[in-house]
């Protein structure tokens, strides 16, 4: 086991710094994806790597990853890796090309003089491709 000097830092500590509840953390630990030392008295010491790994998950999750995702990532022996991470990344291409159609459709409706902005032709071809499903 690491000494409290290589793990400087207690669940709530952790929790505190990255703005969870503690919970949080032993449910992450619970899933696997965290694996603090213990000290002498059994409590949690969690380390520069493990508050790497915090990171991590929090900025995983944040994009939309799932727990069991993020699991993968942190994962290099993970069968499935890559096909996992490619549909992540499929993923985050989709949204992020969602976002922008959304972003110029604001833009515009910012700029646009037309009192109802539903009847404004060139807003309305930023909905095209939605209105096509139907």
């Amino acid at each position: 086991m690491k000494s409290s000097v290589d793990n400087p830092w207690s669940v709530g500590e952790v929790a505190a710094r990255f703005d969870l509840p503690t919970n949080v953390l032993r449910h992450w630990e619970s899933v696997g994806l965290l694996r603090p030392a213990r000290n002498a008295a059994g409590r949690r010491r969690y380390g520069q790597d493990d508050v790497v790994r915090v990171a991590v998950i929090q900025r995983s999750k944040a994009a939309g990853m799932s727990l069991e995702q993020i699991a993968v990532l942190l994962d290099d022996g993970s069968a499935g890796r890559h096909e996992v991470l490619q549909a992540h990344l499929d993923d985050l291409d989709r949204r992020m090309e969602e976002m922008r159609i959304s972003r110029e459709m604001t833009e515009h409706a910012m700029r646009c003089r037309s009192h109802d902005i539903s009847t404004c032709p060139r807003f309305r071809a930023s909905v095209a491709d939605v209105l096509a499903r139907l």
